[in-house]
Parts: C-alpha cells; structure tokens; sequence
C-alpha cells in the first residue's frame, strides 16, 4: 500500500518538474503529519525529498533503477522510523544518513565503486561545454578515494555542512575536514591533467 502512494507521489512530481521547495517550518509540519501517520503527509514528502534524494542516490549508484528503488527504500525507513526521530539535528541530516546507509548497504552488496555520473540525457538542455565541464569533473572525482568522493558529493551535490556529514557517516566532524583537505588538494593537481588528456 505504502508502494502505491510512493508511486502517486512521483508521477505528481515527475509531472509538475519541480523541486518542491518548502521552508523549514513546511519540512516540519510535514514531517509532523508523518510522525502522526497521515498517509497524505508521506506523499507531500516524497514530493519534498524525491529529487534530491534520486540525485544523491543516483550519483552514489550510477544507475536508475538502483537509485529509484533505494529513494523508496528510505522514503520507507522514514515513514516506519518518523515517530523514532531525536530532533537532535535536521530532518534532512536524519533522510540523508538513512539514505547514505542504505547506499552503503547496496553498494557493498552488488560490490560497486561509487562513481558518480552526470548523465548526458539529464543535461540535454545544457550546453555541449557544460557537458564537457560535467564529464570532466565526474572523471576527477571518480579517482578520488570513496570517502572522500562522498564528502565531495554531499558538500557540493547536496549542500551539507561538514557536521551534517559527519552525522550522516557516523565520523567525526574533523574526519570529514581532513577527508574534503585531502580531496580539494587531490582535485587541484588531477583537475589539470584531465584537462590535458
């Protein structure tokens, strides 16, 4: 049942192309009526939540399927997890550490490296440069380690703060700084030699 209202939910989104932004008082109330089991609320979540969750999975699995299917997954945890949520941190940071868990999980399970991809029909209306640009930072960060490669994603994909990271990898907050140090210094001396290539 929880499937077919996920279902719903992302032909409404997938119809209207947006990104649902809501201010953090909307996310809340939302995310209230989820803890409460309103089953309308999960699909205004699932509205909120479906295209940066599919970009940060997809970008960790380089693969659709894997991606849509690991968004429903978490939408899943959260829906059965909501009412366990500490508001100890951001609702996004707890979404996000669900996700980046569940990513972990099928990456190890299938024995994927996490390579993200910038998809040439996702860029479509872009620029034959910007796709050039996208390709290449995509082949930098695929040579960076995974940790660090995650931080990079979560940083400039996704747009957490070095303590949300850290909250969703379960590391130190210094971890992640050292992990972001040592790929920005990586990228400076890889970026040019891919130009090159």
């Amino acid at each position: 049942m929880w499937h077919a209202q996920l279902s719903r939910a992302y032909i409404v989104t997938r119809l209207h192309n947006n990104r649902a932004e809501h201010s953090p008082k909307e996310e809340d109330a939302i995310f209230n009526r989820v803890i409460r089991g309103e089953r309308d609320a999960l699909a205004d979540l699932y509205r909120l939540y479906h295209p940066r969750l599919f970009r940060f999975t997809y970008r960790l699995t380089n693969s659709f399927e894997a991606a849509e299917e690991l968004v429903n997954d978490v939408m899943l945890a959260v829906w059965n997890g909501a009412a366990s949520f500490r508001h100890g941190s951001k609702i996004s940071t707890w979404v996000y550490g669900i996700a980046y868990r569940k990513c972990m999980s099928h990456l190890r399970r299938k024995r994927i490296n996490i390579v993200p991809d910038v998809s040439v029909e996702h860029l479509a209306d872009e620029t034959s440069e910007c796709i050039e640009d996208s390709e290449w930072i995509r082949h930098g960060l695929a040579r960076l380690p995974e940790d660090q490669r995650l931080c990079m994603l979560l940083v400039f994909y996704v747009g957490c703060s070095y303590a949300e990271i850290a909250e969703i990898t379960d590391c130190k907050e210094a971890t992640v700084k050292t992990r972001m140090f040592h790929a920005r210094r990586k990228l400076r001396i890889t970026m040019p030699e891919l130009a090159i290539e």
